[in-house]
């Protein structure tokens, strides 16, 4: 059940067009001699729903970025960093542009990548290992969009084979994935859904987690990543599963428990999810094989970028250990200095 909190090549024409732009080579350096323009190209319905529920306007996001620039540049303990606009305002909208709430959620996020590089660090596709998760159809995103824009990610959990992957490996794949999108501006505005079917859910999923690392997980994400997680849905979750899953939901925000549906039949989950827009083993058009092929083309397009973030930097020396053995307070604590606890939008 967790998954939805951490948070086969086809040609480039068969890729969605919202989701198969070719990566360019990333800038990290934090202070560049300038900044490549922005524009606000997406159709108006993004653009009313950005003002009604982000409060983003042209100056305000303008303005915003500029100030988010100029703190990266002056920060004494990053080194290096995004600065390009998809970057910047996967935290500014995530946050609703506030300038403070941002920067935390910054700074939380490059830490957690260096604190936990085995979860974070060589999102790589040609990877094997995650290459034979992705082809088995465990996590993929779905090629359309549902009625409000929002992306929607699927996941079978019994597709994971625990005996051959490890939970480490696992993280890694939602990591990919996740950075994978996280650009996407129509999904920074509309959000996301996570679909995840436990049907085939066995016991020896459970058993290659331990609890410290679910709970450091449940924390990182909900406080340093910056996706509207609009719904989660569980579909067939078995019984002996439903300890953990109440254990989860302890450790998680008031706001993202609320947005968790479990529900005992496929026939539950199509009254709250439209079934034209899922795989078509569960009442879509589209075979799930073709779905898990063109997100993994998408993938494929975006390896160098994803492999890249691992140059980013921030100095955590003097709380490395501080962090490595983060709780509830710690978490909130941040690399320089006391944050408050931070909620997803």
């Amino acid at each position: 059940m967790f998954w939805a909190w951490f948070f086969a090549t086809v040609g480039p024409d068969k890729i969605p067009s919202d989701l198969g732009t070719v990566a360019a080579a990333l800038n990290l350096c934090k202070a560049p001699e300038s900044y490549d323009s922005y524009s606000f190209d997406l159709p108006d319905k993004f653009k009313l729903q950005a003002q009604d529920e982000l409060r983003e306007e042209d100056d305000i996001r303008e303005n915003a970025l500029k100030q988010f620039r100029e703190w990266i540049a002056k920060h004494p303990l990053i080194k290096k960093c995004r600065t390009d606009a998809p970057f910047l305002l996967r935290f500014l909208r995530t946050k609703k542009f506030s300038i403070p709430a941002a920067t935390e959620m910054l700074e939380k996020y490059l830490s957690i990548r260096q604190i936990y590089p085995n979860w974070f660090h060589k999102l790589d596709v040609n990877d094997p290992e995650l290459e034979a998760i992705i082809d088995t159809g465990y996590l993929f995103a779905l090629p359309e969009r549902d009625e409000k824009g929002r992306k929607i990610v699927f996941s079978n959990a019994g597709k994971y084979d625990t005996n051959r992957f490890t939970a480490a490996q696992l993280i890694r794949v939602h990591s990919m994935v996740c950075e994978a999108l996280l650009d996407e501006e129509e999904s920074q505005i509309a959000g996301y859904v996570h679909v995840i079917d436990d049907s085939d859910l066995s016991m020896g999923f459970l058993g290659i987690w331990s609890f410290t690392d679910i709970k450091n997980l449940a924390h990182c994400v909900q406080n340093s990543l910056p996706m509207r997680q609009k719904e989660n849905h569980f579909v067939n979750l078995p019984s002996f599963a439903n300890k953990l899953s109440d254990f989860i939901l302890s450790v998680l925000s008031d706001k993202l428990k609320n947005r968790v549906f479990v529900h005992k039949s496929m026939e539950e989950l199509k009254a709250k999810v439209n079934p034209k827009y899922l795989p078509k083993e569960y009442g879509g058009t589209v075979p799930m094989d073709e779905c898990i092929a063109q997100f993994k083309a998408v993938l494929k397009s975006k390896r160098e970028q994803l492999v890249a973030l691992d140059e980013m930097q921030i100095e955590i020396s003097k709380n490395s250990a501080f962090w490595a053995n983060t709780t509830d307070a710690d978490i909130a604590a941040g690399v320089i200095g006391s944050f408050r606890k931070l909620e997803v939008d």
